[in-house]
Formats: C-alpha cells, structure tokens, sequence
C-alpha cells in the first residue's frame, strides 16, 4: 500500500472500520498506540526495543494483526520551524520498509512536542522516573496518534 504524506489522503485510504496504530520512532524504541474501532481515542500499547529492521517489524506485523490494524500513522519528527532534517529521513525510509510488508496504508503526523506533551502528563500523574522510562515512548506515541484523531473528528463533521 502507498505511503501518504497528505492527511485526507490517508484518510480516504483507509478502510471504513478498523483500528489505526500510532508510531514513535526513536532510535532505540518504537512507542506504540492504538485506536478503538471507531478511531476515537488513542491508548498506548507497548514500546518495542530495537533490535534490526526485520525483528521490530514483525512484532509490529503481529500487532497489525492481533489488532486488525486498518493503518499506520507515524510521528514525523520536524524541527521547530517546520523543516525536515535526519530523523525525519529515518521515518520516511522507515515507512518505506515497513510498506513491503503490510497492506495498510501508512501516513505521517507532526510529533513536534508529543515527546514533552507525554512527560508533562506522566509528571502531572506523579510518575517515578523510572517508571516514565518505560512508558514515555508509548504514551508519545499515543500523543501522536490522538492528534491524527482529533483531526480525524474535525474532518468527519465537515
């Protein structure tokens, strides 16, 4: 499935029912949300360390199909004024490879902030340091994915 780096255009890719899943990329762990059925809410699901491509994505296949996954939408990480720099690069080759192997259509969404986003609301709940190591990544990428989410919503009331 094609790689869509227009919002509505993913949207209209996608299927009419099915869950979508949020991605955080880093450079050690894939931050990892899903969407309920309706694609109205986001929960954080798991983070998965990396290890090489093939392995970190057929974990992510397995959730695709644990889950029904109707899509894919990563966080792109832009800088501050609105350019690509390497990370973002990453994310884009990183798509690539993981479009060979599913047939859900893979989007991008704006992640600036959705890292600083997840820390204030885990230190807002009073969160040990330790336990915000381990969850940080998937809580951002549950950031990432409520903001595709969101704007989902916008567009569904037209």
């Amino acid at each position: 499935m094609p790689i869509f780096t227009d919002t509505e255009a993913f949207i209209a890719a996608l299927p009419a029912s099915g869950a979508v899943a949020g991605l955080d990329l880093g450079e050690k762990t894939i931050g990892v949300a899903v969407s309920d059925l309706r694609r109205t809410v986001s929960t954080p699901l798991e983070t998965v360390r990396r290890k090489k491509f093939k392995l970190d994505a057929a974990r992510l296949m397995e959730i695709e199909a644990q889950r029904g996954l109707a899509g894919f939408i990563l966080g792109l990480p832009l800088n501050m004024d609105g350019s690509e720099g390497p990370r973002c690069q990453s994310t884009r080759a990183f798509a690539r490879n993981l479009s060979a192997l599913t047939e859900a259509p893979i989007g991008f969404w704006d992640e600036r902030l959705s890292t600083v986003a997840a820390e204030r609301a885990l230190l807002d709940f009073d969160t040990s340091r330790a336990k915000r190591s381990q969850v940080i990544d998937h809580v951002a990428a549950g950031f990432i994915l409520q903001g595709f989410l969101d704007r989902l919503a916008v567009l569904r009331r037209g």
